[in-house]
Parts: structure tokens; sequence; C-alpha cells
């Protein structure tokens, strides 16, 4: 996840432009969910697991989506990985998020991480680790709203509302409403530290 300075919620860095306003985020999360329903034969054995914070925001659009879609309620919780994390030691300590696994646990259920932008790998690898002391799920499958590059580990979205291609100078900043007061995503230039 990119972090950007906070903004009030209605503000906008001069520099970013919006790359997905609030009708392409409606549309490409209502795409995702008919490929989740799509590859996974109908999605009864379905779990989506966000990760704090905007993750968990958009699994439980999913969610609502996919119910849309097989007219069936499909679990949502949320996964935190902050002490799974490997830069603990090397910024501040972050504030520990709820894991909330819903239903009767993950043995043999299909879950999908869902999270707001793919980059380096590493928070992704944080919430493979995260489910390893959970539970012993029947396959893991990770959506993302974006994914920017830059790969550090060999891991791969599944599902993906858009592949924005940037430079390491740039930054990605997803708003929603739920946490922002507005649906976007805008990609920016990174701030230099003075």
């Amino acid at each position: 996840m990119d972090k950007l300075e906070p903004q009030p919620p209605h503000s906008s860095r001069p520099d970013a432009r919006p790359v997905l306003e609030a009708p392409d985020i409606a549309r490409v999360m209502t795409r995702i969910a008919h490929e989740i329903v799509e590859r996974a034969k109908g999605a009864d054995d379905v779990v989506l697991l966000g990760i704090p914070t905007r993750g968990v925001f958009l699994a439980r659009r999913l969610a609502e989506k996919l119910e849309q879609i097989t007219e069936r309620k499909v679990p949502v919780g949320s996964l935190d990985i902050t002490m799974y994390r490997d830069d603990l030691r090397l910024q501040p300590p972050r504030a520990l998020a709820r894991t909330e696994i819903p239903g009767d646990g993950l043995d043999g259920k299909l879950v999908v991480l869902v999270d707001d932008v793919l980059f380096s790998g590493r928070t992704i690898r944080a919430a493979l680790d995260a489910l390893n002391d959970i539970g012993r799920p029947r396959a893991v499958q990770l959506a993302v709203l974006v994914d920017r590059g830059h790969r550090e580990l060999p891991i791969r979205a599944d599902y993906v509302g858009k592949n924005l291609p940037t430079s390491l100078r740039e930054t990605v900043k997803v708003l929603l409403a739920e946490e922002d007061g507005r649906d976007t995503v805008l990609l920016g230039a990174k701030q230099i530290p003075q």
C-alpha cells in the first residue's frame, strides 16, 4: 500500500491526477466479482478477506456485488498483517487493526485476499504469513483495485481492476468514500522528504 501524507477528505494534491473515478471503481468491482464467480464456479466456498484499511472496504463492496450475482451471502472479513510486516524495525510502530474471520473459519475454503494497491508484493507476503497462523485454505487468490508493478517478490494478482504502469518516482493513492469521503485513484509525484 502506498502512503501519502494525510489529506483532508475532499482535497487533492496539485500534482496528482485521477486515473479512476467513482464510476470506474464501481465498474471494475463488478467485473472482478463476475471473474471470481466464473473462476470459482459459483463462489460457494469463497471467503473474502480485506487487508486494512481500504482493502476491507473493497472486500465488503465485492461481497455485495457477489451477493447480487449469486443471490447468496459471501463471508467477508479482515486480515491484519501489521505484526507480519518485514519493515517493522524500519518504520514507527503502527496501530494494530482487527482480524475478523467470518463464519466457520478458512479451512478448505477459497480465500480471496483483497487490497487496494499491489506494489512490491511485501504486503501480500505478510498476508500469506498471517493466513498460515489462522487456518489452511483450499486455495488463496488475490484481488486488487490497482496493480502498479515494481514487484520485489514473485507475487501476482488473480483479479486486477486496473494495471497502472508507474515509475518509482510516482505514487498511487486510493481514496474510498468510507474512509476519505469520495472514490478516486490518484497518480502523483512522490514527495521527497526535506
